[in-house]
């Protein structure tokens, strides 16, 4: 029986995020969407999800999603089978960056969803071309759902979050690190360093994408998932040439 897969989010994201992987690997996984929405701490949003989560299961975070992930496989790696980290982040927020996210807090506040998207996820984080509006209309679309509060609770969790390559170093499960090659948030060469620390990891750079990969090139993104989970559990260990 193959373990429950667990797809989590980006901020302002929702299950859609994930639509072309969902109706792809549900054929033969059973997929869920857990959100990143309660908590105001990386540590607090992961412990909830915990409670919810299956025994065992395949996780695959996408953005701040991938944040989670790694406080998942930090707090029970006996639990996660397996681990895919798409455009993330393993560090944690210096001083300066931590500040750089207020603006888009107050323009939450004032009910300006658009620009606070914007400060948020710039367009040129996407990869150019006459998709990137209409992405750029779902995330806000999304962002309106999930609300004000919600939105902020996460913008918090991200000013607050640790840094996780120690995590990553100890991770003895396949995985997957994926990045849109026109990334503009986190790009390749943050997941190349992620890659690096992770003794089984594969990278894979999506061309055309940028921060989204999964909307931006969904079938090249199903792809990579669907390799990433057929990986045996068991791997050999590395052996110096």
């Amino acid at each position: 029986m193959r373990d429950p897969l667990v797809f989590l989010p980006g901020m302002m994201c929702d299950a859609r995020v994930f639509g072309p992987q969902i109706a792809a690997l549900s054929r033969e996984h059973a997929v869920t969407v857990a959100p990143v929405t309660q908590g105001e701490r990386i540590e607090e949003i992961a412990s909830g999800l915990l409670d919810l989560l299956p025994r065992k299961f395949a996780l695959a975070g996408l953005s701040m999603g991938g944040i989670v992930a790694m406080e998942l496989l930090r707090r029970a790696p006996e639990r996660v089978s397996r681990i895919a980290l798409m455009d993330t982040n393993s560090l944690a927020e210096t001083p300066q960056s931590a500040t750089e996210y207020e603006p888009a807090i107050i323009k939450l506040r004032a009910g300006r969803f658009q620009e606070a998207a914007e400060v948020l996820l710039p367009p040129d984080a996407l990869a150019s071309g006459p998709q990137r509006s209409e992405i750029m209309a779902m995330v806000l679309d999304m962002a309106a759902h999930l609300g004000e509060t919600a939105v902020i609770r996460q913008i918090r969790a991200l000013q607050r979050r640790r840094d996780y390559q120690s995590v990553l170093r100890r991770c003895k499960v396949p995985a997957l690190v994926l990045c849109g090659a026109q990334d503009g948030l986190t790009p390749v060469k943050r997941h190349s360093f992620m890659a690096d620390l992770i003794p089984y990891a594969e990278l894979q750079v999506i061309e055309d994408s940028g921060h989204l990969p999964t909307l931006e090139a969904p079938q090249a993104t199903t792809d990579a998932l669907l390799g990433w989970l057929q990986q045996p559990y068991v791997l050999q260990t590395r052996t110096d040439a």
